[in-house]
């Protein structure tokens, strides 16, 4: 063969052992994937400890469920279940410490960002029930009428 192709050839040859060189030298060893596989992805081993020192932002309903056992019952039986407390609640990261009762939002612009009235036939996001924020009680809070946690006809306040 030619000069035209080894040339290149020992070119890229030469970059990739340079970059496995520095990878070496760069990369810590306890770097990978270790007991559990690429469930987590790579990460460093030295640094478990210290991930498992920051306080956990979001709970999930499981976190609610003991002392709002009413509320997490009446949101478990309706069409709002598939939503944790925390996305109209906000994180329960220092609750119940400090705020003794978290900012609960209930502008309308939350309700909105499910329930305005859009239709994709690709998706099932038409099958939720939409409106028009123009013209259905505009400058209501939608809590003023219906209650989040039993979103339905009977929910109605």
């Amino acid at each position: 063969m030619s000069n035209h192709v080894w040339r290149p050839a020992w070119v890229v040859l030469g970059v990739v052992a340079l970059i496995l060189t520095a990878r070496y030298f760069y990369v810590p060893s306890d770097f990978g994937t270790h007991e559990r596989g690429f469930m987590y992805g790579y990460y460093r081993k030295a640094s478990e400890e210290d991930w498992k020192k920051i306080k956990v932002k979001y709970r999930t309903k499981d976190y609610c469920k003991d002392c709002h056992a009413d509320k997490y019952e009446m949101n478990m039986a309706s069409k709002h279940s598939i939503i944790q407390c925390e996305n109209c609640h906000g994180p329960a990261m220092d609750h119940p410490e400090n705020p003794q009762k978290l900012a609960i939002d209930k502008s309308r612009d939350l309700c909105i960002r499910c329930h305005a009235k859009l239709n994709y036939p690709s998706s099932r996001r038409g099958e939720l029930k939409g409106i028009d924020p123009d013209s259905h009680n505009a400058g209501m809070e939608c809590s003023a009428c219906h209650n989040p946690h039993k979103p339905s006809l009977e929910g109605l306040k």
